[in-house]
């Protein structure tokens, strides 16, 4: 039974992912998009830490966490974002749901390998800039998916590395729409591309009791810099305004611009945390991507530039009693977490930053540890002031976390 409906969650879910928005936020403007987060709800609940590994739940952040797993694991987990757009001079709210990943993880022995679908980055922006009676609109969609594929080793009971290979596949549509006063007809940009390429990720982690109850573990996870292909189409051209909305193009040409190759560019984490393993844990995480080696596609901004991108991560867990047989509370997973980012993007001289606060718990499913979680973050992104953008945002995440077994002798039919 748990297997036909997994099946048919990840059959449903494929076709959503691929057309999905999962943001509303005029910064998705640069680059190819936000970067969407990848990890699951558990992580996410804790600020994103990627330190924690365990033999019921997937970690998609350090392919090495992979070989803890005990149990063939199922986890889908989606997520709503409510948002406030704050300018100097307006406020607008903005919502957007989006499914965020769609994995199985496997064990085998001392290896562990999962596979998956997982959003990279996220398109969706609606912009107007006035300027006396000139009227300038701009729009986006679209963003970057990855299939991927894990594979980690135990080298002995303390150490694991891993592997992650992906395929990046996705399109991002730009429009441009000019019109002067009360003029009949207007001038439209528009701009695809069609962005492909694989990535590697590298992991490992290191865990080690430093007394009876006190457990410490460490994390490092490495993704290289990568090449994706841009297949660009560029259209320019006239349009005329639809009293209802929208525009008919009256004459539309196709602009020549040369496909091109993207960088995207390398990242390394890297944490540690103490706990009492089944109890209670708290790590620290920091990050760093080499931004300052992005481009923006083909489009020329002005007044924007890339830097460097770090991350401070700070989360764990709490379980009143893991093996509680009155109480379903006790065995519940109460997560907290916090995070900083500095996200790389220079707009007008001001670095922009992300700022949340989460939490969350995760509620016992089933016979064979088994759960279904729900997270929750507060944060912030940008400032109003410099003629900019300061988002408050307010996120849920939901997401389940199903465990079988395989391969599992029976002595009764």
């Amino acid at each position: 039974m748990l297997k036909q409906f997994i099946v048919a969650v990840f059959i449903l879910s494929t076709s959503i992912a691929l057309a999905q928005e999962g943001t509303r936020s005029p910064y998705s403007y640069y680059g190819i998009g936000t970067l969407k987060f990848k990890g699951t709800t558990e992580n996410r609940s804790m600020g994103g830490i990627s330190i924690l590994s365990d033999s019921i739940h997937m970690n998609l952040q350090n392919p090495a966490a992979i070989a803890d797993l005990r149990l063939v694991n199922y986890t889908v987990g989606a997520s709503h974002q409510y948002t406030t757009l704050n300018t100097a001079n307006e406020s607008q709210k903005a919502s957007a749901t989006s499914l965020e990943y769609i994995a199985v993880g496997i064990p085998m022995g001392k290896f562990g390998a999962s596979f998956g679908l997982i959003p990279y980055t996220s398109v969706g922006y609606q912009i107007e800039s006035v300027d006396g009676d000139d009227i300038t609109q701009y729009g986006g969609t679209g963003g970057v998916n990855k299939v991927f594929l894990n594979l980690g080793y135990k080298i002995n009971d303390a150490f694991n590395i891993g592997v992650t290979t992906d395929y990046n596949f996705g399109s991002i549509e730009n429009t441009t729409y000019t019109r002067q006063g009360d003029a009949q007809f207007g001038t439209q940009e528009f701009l695809r591309s069609e962005l492909s390429g694989f990535s590697f990720n590298l992991g490992a982690n290191y865990k080690t009791m430093l007394t009876d109850n006190l457990q410490l573990s460490t994390s490092l996870a490495y993704s290289l810099e990568s090449d994706f292909r841009s297949k660009n189409l560029k259209q320019i051209g006239t349009v005329q305004e639809l009293p209802l909305g929208g525009v008919r193009p009256i004459d539309l040409r196709d602009v020549d611009v040369a496909d091109s190759d993207f960088t995207f560019p390398s990242k390394y984490t890297i944490g540690a945390g103490i706990g009492k393993p089944k109890n209670w844990f708290v790590g620290l995480e920091y990050g760093n991507q080499k931004t300052s080696n992005l481009n923006n596609r083909t489009i020329e901004v002005e007044g924007q530039d890339f830097e460097d991108a770090n991350s401070f991560r700070l989360g764990g867990y709490y379980i009143p009693n893991y093996n509680s047989v009155g109480s379903f509370w006790k065995r519940s997973v109460y997560r907290a977490g916090m995070r900083f980012e500095e996200t790389g993007i220079v707009l007008n001289g001001e670095k922009i930053t992300e700022f949340g606060i989460s939490f969350g718990v995760g509620l016992p499913v089933g016979k064979i540890f088994s759960n279904a979680n729900i997270g929750f973050e507060i944060g912030k992104r940008g400032v109003k002031d410099f003629g900019l953008v300061q988002e408050n945002f307010f996120n849920t995440f939901l997401s389940l976390s199903l465990n079988d077994r395989w391969f599992e002798k029976r002595y009764y039919d």
